[in-house]
């Protein structure tokens, strides 16, 4: 799998000394660019535009997300409190399979309430009208697997043949509505425009009737999220004029949750080359582990852009400092000597790495820092210790 971001951005000119190693860390600056380039396309296309807490979750800078955006959509019980707890606006939660013990506080927390088949809404019946008569006011949602494959990458693709993700849009019934007020798809992973229309040109025949606009009781629709809209490339423009369409043509609240595209280059992963020798190639070994820092090396499997990589030298395997054959990041032409003590970084490691980080192997954590490139202020946000990984177990 291809990365398609990568942009060095004004890390080009960041000293990789100023911070520990290993550290991610996160530009405010391009952060806030790409949050305006979102913020403008929700309101030239007259939608609501949520942020993806499960790609990027660092609530140092929920406020600053709170200054452009209506809201986060969280997935699960945890990531509802955390947004109540740090960030503003609106809160959809969706979770592939809820537990009873859990509705009553989401239900609290949240806005809207999307299930992941008819059947678990028909089975916590009581549990939502308990909820609402306790006072919480939320939408129920459900969310429907289109059937309509644009992934990429199998396992990545909610779509894919046997996918537990959604209903199948080809089972849904009036009856499977009943009580529901809105309905979410998400189907792309770091994709462009035309997948999207696509997707809805399959997905429009089969819920129509059930719109609004058409006398239904569907009242909003949720596009999910995958849309690479702050790649500097993305069809920003033909995105709101179809935005502006469906709105029309459904008479439905839109809504947008877009993850990778918050954190789109906003943040790099910096490392050390701890050792090096050679084993048929050159190898190095290093303070960033694929397994614990970077898992979509492995899972997915991609190749993450390296800051200032050179083609002109020999390629060298980087490798974690994990016991796990597998901890391998790597081939690179390195822009620095391969040798013990130098710093690199890789590129566009805000989203979709801080969240999924582990200590296997009581491997240390990263820390993490909040830079601004308009003025240089420079923060440390979080350093773990070896408690985070003692903690974690009993």
């Amino acid at each position: 799998m291809e990365t398609r971001a990568g942009d060095p951005g004004a890390f080009r000119h960041f000293d990789l000394n100023r911070v520990d190693s290993p550290a991610f860390v996160v530009d405010e600056a391009r952060l806030r660019a790409n949050l305006a380039v979102l913020a403008d396309v929700r309101d030239r296309a007259g939608i609501r535009l949520l942020a993806a807490m499960k790609a990027f979750s660092m609530w140092r800078v929920a406020p600053i997300i709170g200054e452009y955006l209506d809201g986060v959509c969280t997935s699960g019980l945890w990531e509802a409190r955390l947004a109540a707890e740090h960030y503003k606006g609106e809160i959809a939660t969706y979770c592939a399979g809820y537990k009873a013990q859990d509705l009553p506080e989401i239900c609290g927390m949240s806005d809207h309430v999307i299930f992941n088949s008819p059947m678990q809404i028909a089975r916590f019946a009581p549990e939502l009208a308990a909820a609402r008569k306790g006072g919480s006011e939320f939408d129920v949602g459900l969310r429907i697997n289109p059937l309509h494959r644009e992934g990429e990458v199998e396992k990545y693709d909610p779509c894919a043949l046997g996918s537990r993700l959604g209903f199948p849009i080809d089972q849904l019934t009036p009856e499977d509505l009943e009580g529901v007020t809105g309905i979410h798809f998400h189907t792309l992973c770091e994709q462009d425009f035309e997948p999207l229309q696509r997707t809805w040109a399959a997905v429009f025949p089969m819920i129509a009737p059930y719109l609004v606009a058409n006398g239904g009781p569907i009242q909003w629709l949720n596009f999910g999220g995958g849309h690479h809209i702050t790649r500097a490339d993305y069809q920003r423009d033909d995105l709101v004029e179809f935005l502006k369409a469906v709105k029309v043509q459904t008479g439905c609240t839109l809504y947008l949750e877009p993850g990778e595209a918050v954190a789109l280059d906003t943040g790099i992963l910096i490392g050390t080359i701890l050792d090096t020798h050679t084993n048929g190639v050159p190898v190095a070994i290093v303070d960033i582990s694929a397994t614990c820092h970077m898992p979509d090396v492995i899972e997915a499997p991609y190749r993450p852009a390296m800051l200032g990589e050179r083609d002109d030298v020999e390629p060298v395997r980087l490798g974690g400092p994990s016991c796990l054959a597998g901890d391998v990041i790597g081939d690179y032409g390195l822009p620095v000597p391969c040798e013990p003590g130098q710093r690199f970084a890789f590129l566009d490691q805000a989203h979709y790495s801080m969240v999924k980080t582990t200590t296997f192997n009581g491997v240390p954590l990263p820390s993490i820092w909040l830079w601004n490139s308009a003025d240089d202020s420079l923060e440390c946000v979080k350093r773990f210790d070896w408690t985070t990984f003692r903690d974690r177990l009993s």
